[in-house]
């Protein structure tokens, strides 16, 4: 089995295992590993990503923000984009479709100390793609270039782009798109494996990702369908990429990255965690979504979280619907020890 990446060895004791460290280098920051989180809109917050760092991410990208919104004044703009040194190094995501906005919301955005910006040119969402930025702008490649241009421009941070491979199947431009990235002075490219024409859908064009990676300098990361260990595999495998990218995968699972990490580094095939385990870190993780939006927001926003690290244990369909029950952290605790009770008296049967 091949992988291609470039790795540096040296001692650490992670968990209990002593890695190899495959180090990545975005511009001039030097990222542990070449494992990210991606932006995931109402998803990849400060919880999760410092849960995600914990659990082995070597880099986290905040969930996208309006520049135009941002520029303005929007206050929940300005909140998405704060960061916690628990979750560095980490980027900050931008999208829009005027030059000259994104070049002032990238030159504002560095109050918030971002390691790098990114530029979301692959959301497929409509509310964002009918609006002509994210997806759509694989649609104008001049207008992409320009706005390129103008975040370089502004900052002396890395930028780097996120894209998916065309708009639909009759017009993948990734590969153009990517010589303009790197043309316009991007550092890194993510590749999604999917147009805008299949959103999530599989399957993922890996062809395409590594067409990418063979006509540019820059890093190239993959990104698309990786849940798990041997689909992480496949990413690098098929494409040559330099990293990739993990977003529904680690979803009420980020120990995801730990597993992907064991096995690149020491082929080691890492279990789930034990199930009180899971539920211990389910508890954290929504304890710091409520002390950094408060409990009336978080516990709504915990909702969706706890559904997926309750997603395949026996009885989860009723367990969801709690989920969308819950008030509390007292409320997440009582489920939480009676997924272990009902799990407990199964196995004892």
């Amino acid at each position: 089995m091949q992988i291609y990446i470039y790795c540096t060895t040296f001692s650490l004791c992670f968990k209990g295992y002593y890695d190899i460290i495959c180090v990545m280098k975005i511009g001039n920051i030097e990222i542990k590993n070449n494992l990210i989180l991606a932006p995931m809109a109402g998803v990849a917050d400060m919880a999760f990503r410092e849960l995600c760092i914990d659990y082995g991410a070597g880099f986290v990208v905040g969930e996208m923000v309006s520049a135009k919104g941002f520029t303005m004044g929007d206050r929940k703009s300005a909140e998405l984009l704060r960061l916690s040194e628990k979750e560095k190094p980490a980027a900050i995501q931008l999208f829009g479709t005027s030059p000259e906005i994104m070049g002032e919301a990238a030159k504002e955005a560095t109050r918030f100390d971002p390691d790098a910006i990114d530029i979301n040119m692959g959301c497929p969402a409509p509310k964002v793609a009918n609006t002509g930025a994210g997806s759509a702008l694989m649609k104008d490649l001049p207008l992409a270039k320009q706005i390129i241009k103008s975040v370089v421009k502004s900052t002396d941070l890395p930028v780097t782009v996120k894209f998916r491979t065309g708009w639909d199947s009759e017009s993948v431009n990734a590969l153009e798109l990517a010589k303009i990235c790197e043309g316009e002075g991007a550092v890194a490219v993510t590749v999604h494996g999917r147009t805008r024409q299949q959103m999530y859908a599989f399957p993922i064009d890996y062809g395409t990702i590594a067409e990418v990676k063979r006509a540019v300098n820059i890093p190239v990361i993959g990104n698309g369908g990786i849940r798990d260990v041997q689909s992480a595999v496949k990413m690098f495998n098929e494409t040559g990429c330099d990293g990739i990218m993990i977003a529904q995968g680690a979803l009420g699972r980020p120990w995801l990255f730990q597993q992907i990490a064991a096995y690149l580094n020491n082929t080691i095939i890492l279990p789930d965690p034990p199930l009180e385990s899971q539920m211990l870190t389910m508890i954290k993780h929504i304890e710091k979504i409520v002390e950094y939006k408060g409990e009336k927001v978080g516990i709504r926003e915990a909702r969706k979280h706890a559904a997926w690290y309750l997603k395949g244990t026996r009885g989860a369909a009723a367990y969801r619907r709690k989920c969308g029950e819950l008030n509390s952290v007292e409320d997440l605790k009582k489920l939480a020890a009676e997924v272990l009770i009902n799990a407990n008296n199964q196995n004892d049967m």
